[in-house]
């Protein structure tokens, strides 16, 4: 079966549908799925891009159109993939620990999973900027304004990588403690972090938020796997309407911002860093996912749409990293040729060729998606860690550094001749060492092995 998942092949995809037993969850890999697939939509939608005066142009459709905004509290599914996390990822470290397996060598194999990916995809866009413009077929200005769109996803990298990591030890206090007594711990403590941060003008407490907030929604989907939600049916109902209603009262009362994620020109973030509005956005998400398992999982008994989930998550961490760099390439390829009209933003003509470049965008996806795809393929582990603490420090390190570059290459994009350098370099070497102290092999599955 593992060699057949390696092979990237229809037929490994059909290996691994048939091998899957009755009793797992399927209806978590299909929100992953799912919820990607919302988030890169998004991106297609709120990137506002043109061409005119021989400049590239770009806005953010939610700024553009305050009113729009309240979208986010349905189109934001950032909670959700994060109580999806907690879910695959407290089973997998549940069931390692089981086994024997050290922190370390765990870590090691969760995170080169999601730096292998991420390491084509911060090499492509360090060396292919510098090679244009040092030949003189790219403008520093355009590298620029390229690299910043697309270094956007890493974001997401930057939190999650850190998040599990801590995934253990949020399993232990969960086993010690209960679900509920961590999970209101963690909700209790982000809310006193947003106190100080906003109530008492302390904004230094609020980068707290990035491990509570997160955490929290973690802890959600720790519960979830324990079938903590599926004995009460009226409960997905409290938590759509606590949820939705927490929301408003945040909003309302407490001059929370009505956007689900940070807008360039707005004075307050509920995600950067994240705040308490993002437990209750991701509760009632949650609560209205969970209307909809028992249905969803019948179906997917089904071969045909259990293939399409299977399919889909062995290429889900390259259709997020690359989605931006496909708004890039159509853009290129239609704006300053005139291939493309160019109405006024969010004009009628405007919001009818969206369709269009949708289209636009997931065909400029696909080289992408298919040059890079076989990063993911699963590859034997790689070999064993240090024992003791020193190996799980050098793992734990390699996976705070990987963090830290990827912080600083979505904060500031890729290093660009003739534009800002020295702190986008710094991220990527950060990067480059993470792959190095947890042992990455970039080209191990095109070997098969690790």
């Amino acid at each position: 079966m593992a060699q057949s998942a390696r092979n990237g092949s229809v037929s490994g995809a059909r290996a691994l549908v048939e091998a899957t037993p009755e009793t797992r969850n399927r209806y978590v890999d299909l929100i992953r799925v799912v919820s990607i697939g919302v988030v890169v939509l998004g991106h297609w939608t709120m990137a506002v891009l043109g061409y005119r005066g021989g400049r590239f142009t770009g806005e953010n459709l939610l700024e553009l159109n305050p009113d729009l905004q309240i979208l986010t509290w349905l189109f934001q599914v950032m909670p959700l993939f994060f109580i999806v996390g907690g879910f695959t990822n407290g089973g997998s470290w549940a069931s390692a620990a089981r086994r024997g397996e050290r922190y370390a060598d765990w870590l090691r194999a969760k995170s080169t999973r999601l730096i292998r990916p991420a390491l084509w995809f911060v090499a492509f866009w360090t060396l292919l900027p510098a090679a244009g413009v040092a030949i003189g077929i790219l403008p520093a200005s355009m590298a620029r304004v390229a690299g910043e769109e697309v270094a956007l996803p890493l974001w997401f990298l930057a939190v999650y990588v850190l998040a599990v990591a801590a995934v253990p030890a949020l399993y232990t206090a969960h086993r010690r403690f209960g679900g509920a007594r961590v999970l209101g711990g963690l909700v209790l403590a982000a809310f006193i972090v947003d106190n100080l941060h906003f109530g008492a003008d302390v904004p230094v407490v609020g980068a707290c938020n990035y491990a509570l907030v997160w955490l929290a929604l973690l802890e959600l989907g720790v519960l979830w796997r324990e079938d903590a939600f599926a004995r009460r049916r009226w409960l997905p109902w409290l938590m759509m309407a606590g949820g939705l209603e927490a929301l408003g009262v945040l909003v309302r009362w407490f001059d929370y911002p009505i956007s689900m994620i940070g807008l360039t020109h707005a004075p307050r973030s509920n995600a950067q860093p994240p705040s308490l509005a993002l437990v209750a956005l991701g509760v009632w998400q949650f609560g209205l996912a969970l209307l909809f398992q028992a249905p969803a999982n019948r179906w997917l008994q089904r071969t045909r749409p259990w293939f399409v989930v299977v399919v889909a998550n062995s290429m889900i961490m390259t259709f997020y990293l690359w989605n931006m760099s496909a708004v890039v390439l159509a853009a290129a390829l239609l704006f300053p040729t005139g291939v493309a009209p160019q109405p006024e933003a969010l004009s009628t003509a405007w919001w009818l060729l969206r369709p269009a470049w949708w289209l636009a965008c997931a065909i400029c996806m696909l080289p992408f998606l298919f040059g890079f795809r076989w990063a993911e393929r699963p590859v034997d582990p790689p070999p064993p860690s240090r024992a003791g603490r020193l190996g799980a420090a050098i793992a734990l390190l390699g996976t705070a550094v990987a963090g830290a570059g990827f912080a600083l290459l979505a904060a500031r994009a890729f290093p660009v001749p003739g534009s800002i350098v020295v702190i986008p370099a710094i991220g990527v070497v950060l990067v480059a060492a993470s792959a190095a102290l947890i042992h990455v092999d970039p080209v191990a599955p095109l070997r098969g092995d690790d």
